[in-house]
Parts: C-alpha cells; structure tokens; sequence
C-alpha cells in the first residue's frame, strides 16, 4: 500500500514539475510577444511611411541620385535598394497572416 502512495506521489511530482516548466516556457513566450507588439506598435506609423515613400517620386529621385555617385561617401542607403523595404513588407504581411490564423485558431 506504501508502494501504491509513493508512486502516485512521485506521479504527482512529476505532474507538477513538468506543468511547472510549461509555465516558466509559456510566460517567457508571452511576456516576449508582448515587448515585441509593443515595439511594432511603436513603429508602424513608420512603417506606413517608408511604405509611401519606397516607388515614390521621392524615392525614385533618392536611387536616382545615390547611382550617379553624388551622395556622400559612407551615406547608409539600404532603404535605396530594390528589396529591403520590399522584403520587410512582405515579412510583415506574412506575420500578419500568421497572426490572423493563430487568433482564427482559438477554440
């Protein structure tokens, strides 16, 4: 009888340290989806800017320019070339398909 109650407790035990770990995983997870929605909150009007500005006439004029070699030397133009702004819109979009389907999931 000793036996039966040992095991259920070691059963016991074991129940709670894995539901434990679950707990430490899943609050690691949430807490860092929040900083980081909270960070894309902060940078989505910037978003929307950069994607009024990549293809403007702004921007064509900007490339334009950086080609000819008349921009200072060392001047960061990544946001001139032809897919880091496309790239990151499509990653965004993509994230937001994902958490449209996770939040379509919920049962």
């Amino acid at each position: 009888m000793d036996r039966k109650k040992n095991d259920r407790r070691q059963e016991q035990i074991e129940r709670i340290t894995v539901n434990e770990t679950r707990l430490e995983r899943c609050g690691e997870a949430v807490s860092a989806l929040g900083q980081a929605l909270s960070q894309y909150i902060s940078v989505k009007e910037d978003l929307r800017k950069l994607e009024a500005y990549y293809g403007s006439p702004d921007w064509l004029t900007d490339k334009e320019t950086q080609e000819s070699g008349a921009l200072p030397e060392g001047l960061r133009c990544g946001v001139l070339s032809e897919d880091a702004v496309y790239d990151l819109l499509m990653e965004e979009g993509a994230l937001k398909k994902a958490l449209q389907a996770l939040l379509s999931d919920e049962n």
